[in-house]
């Protein structure tokens, strides 16, 4: 295989140690979980690598992801909530709160209050700055109101160091929290950090490789054996298709680095530099690493999550992973990896109904609040935008400028027009959700209410919350832009896989659907932090017994 987009990007980016030639994991063990804590947590978040995709592929893995899977392996965790998007979901795993709490409702929200023009805001960005909009913001960590494990651990011991590096920025701002030490994400064209951030050597090194790789062409990557029977075109329309991509990239292009394997390996690059130059784990306490390598999920968005292309990207993973973790071998610090995912993802329907799912279909253009709204509109005389949203799927926001009589009939006319479109599965107002309990229990079973409500918070979410049919894909035209993607209430957008390793460590296979916060206290347990404050929604899993919860 071409290992020219993981193997060699980090080789550029750490300059300051060699990689081992060898990635195959250790040899298997038997012995007991060790009982001192780790010096150094790595949480490793695959940007959409869904429960379906690990199963599909686990057994081809021999890099990083095989070692893995010599640990606790938890094959169907679950980001248990319906807002199935990167940021909420992010939120979730090192937090121990769903989004409900962690008021992460969304990549994007609509705020009627804000006094710019643009009403939308987005996540991980501080609205109030002046002349800004939810496209050209200033990163920030205030939508996210509760704490980080890293967060805790810093206040418990000052000296811990916590660090957060991503593709995206608010898959690192939500993993990483309020306070860090360091924390980069990828703007586009390079690497950067909040605003009088000074720059470590090792970003800038990291900066000039990935800089070098882009500027450079991309050859095809070769095609696995185990990739050769999805490499094969499917048509999406307007002359467009997906399925046979090697991710050749021209000279310069910015934008297909991202949705290719080459970008994972220089994320990963940089948090393998940073673990060297800050000496993360050789300190007093327990450090605290947070990565998020975002290549799988643009190459979903772009490429569909069962063709050639995402074949490969995994492949390619598997190998930058291993290269990564015999980097952390070198430094003989002991640590400890736990592996998840910010959501799952569905594939593109043109593709799903040739392999038998007749129902799978992309979302007509009149369930869009705008198109909606203006239905309404006319329908009772008002002459100013009465709905607002997103996408076609998800919150719905009434109008704050109408009389309290035009708002009833408005949010009325809404609930009907979307429920008896053939499309939509479930309809709820906001204060349905507000009066649904939290649901408990195996999320496997949870209604979609019960989802709904699990990233519901007032004041943020929609005034209706709309769910669209499973494999109804809210994109209408592909031809555009992206062809498929997640945010669904149902189990290819909810399921993800939870594997937790340490050298040492026994392995052992548990079917549970434990959950993405049950990360968090778990982690906590294992270093000895106690858990302060409001009850978080997630338990402690004891790796010792198979997936027990810790007395």
């Amino acid at each position: 295989m071409n290992r020219y987009a993981s193997v060699t990007a980090l080789a550029l980016a750490l300059l300051s140690a060699p990689i081992r030639a060898d990635t195959a994991p250790p040899a298997p063990t038997t012995s007991s979980a060790p009982v001192t804590p780790p010096k150094l947590i790595v949480v490793i978040s695959v940007d959409q690598f869904s429960a379906d995709l690990f199963g599909e592929y686990r057994t081809s893995f021999t890099g990083g992801l095989a070692r893995l899977q010599q640990g606790g392996v938890f094959p169907s965790g679950y980001q248990s909530h319906a807002a199935t998007e990167t940021c909420p979901g992010h939120s979730t795993i090192l937090t121990g709160f769903r989004p409900e709490h962690t008021g992460i409702i969304a990549n994007n929200w609509t705020d009627l209050s804000v006094a710019r023009a643009d009403k939308q805001v987005y996540c991980a960005e501080d609205e109030t700055v002046p002349g800004s909009t939810s496209g050209n913001y200033t990163v920030s960590d205030k939508h996210l109101l509760v704490s980080t494990l890293g967060e805790r651990m810093k206040a418990a011991i000052p000296a811990t160091r916590v660090v957060s590096v991503a593709g995206k920025d608010r898959a690192a701002v939500m993993m990483g929290g309020h306070t860090v030490d360091e924390l980069w994400w990828w703007n586009g064209k390079t690497f950067v950090s909040y605003a009088g951030r000074a720059t470590p050597a090792v970003v800038a090194r990291a900066n000039a490789a990935t800089a070098a790789n882009i500027a450079a062409p991309q050859a095809a990557l070769a095609v696995p054996d185990i990739c050769k029977p999805r490499d094969r075109a499917t048509s999406v329309g307007g002359g467009k298709s997906v399925g046979d991509g090697h991710f050749e990239r021209a000279a310069g292009n910015a934008s297909a680095f991202r949705a290719s394997p080459a970008f994972d390996g220089a994320i990963v690059a940089l948090a393998a530099g940073l673990v060297q130059d800050m000496k993360l784990g050789t300190g007093p306490t327990t450090d605290i690493i947070a990565i998020g390598a975002s290549a799988t999920d643009y190459i979903g968005h772009t490429y569909g999550t069962e063709g050639a292309e995402m074949c490969i990207q995994l492949q390619q993973l598997d190998a930058t992973l291993g290269s990564f973790f015999s980097v952390l071998d070198t430094t003989g610090v002991d640590y400890e990896v736990v592996l998840t995912a910010d959501h799952g993802g569905n594939d593109i329907p043109e593709r799903e109904v040739s392999a038998g799912l007749p129902d799978a279909q992309r979302a007509k253009v009149d369930l869009a609040p705008s198109v909606v709204g203006k239905q309404i509109m006319a329908k009772r005389g008002i002459t100013t935008p009465v709905l607002f949203g997103d996408i076609p799927n998800g919150d719905v926001y009434v109008a704050r400028d109408l009389t309290p009589a035009q708002r009833k009939l408005v949010t009325a006319d809404a609930l009907a027009y979307y429920k008896a479109n053939p499309q939509v599965a479930a309809v709820f107002t906001g204060a349905q959700l507000a009066a649904t309990p939290t649901p408990t229990g195996d999320p496997l079973t949870w209604t979609i209410a019960q989802r709904a409500r699990a990233s519901y918070y007032a004041g943020r979410s929609g005034d209706l919350l709309v769910y669209l049919k499973p494999r109804v894909t809210p994109i209408p035209d592909p031809t555009r832009g992206y062809v498929a993607t997640h945010g669904s209430p149902y189990d290819y957008d909810r399921r993800v896989p939870i594997l937790f390793w340490r050298k040492g460590m026994a392995g052992f296979e548990h079917a549970a659907g434990i959950e993405t916060v049950d990360i968090m206290p778990t982690l906590a347990r294992q270093i000895g932090l106690r858990i302060t404050g409001p009850k978080i929604d997630g338990k402690c899993l004891d790796l010792t017994k198979a997936g027990a919860v810790c007395r």
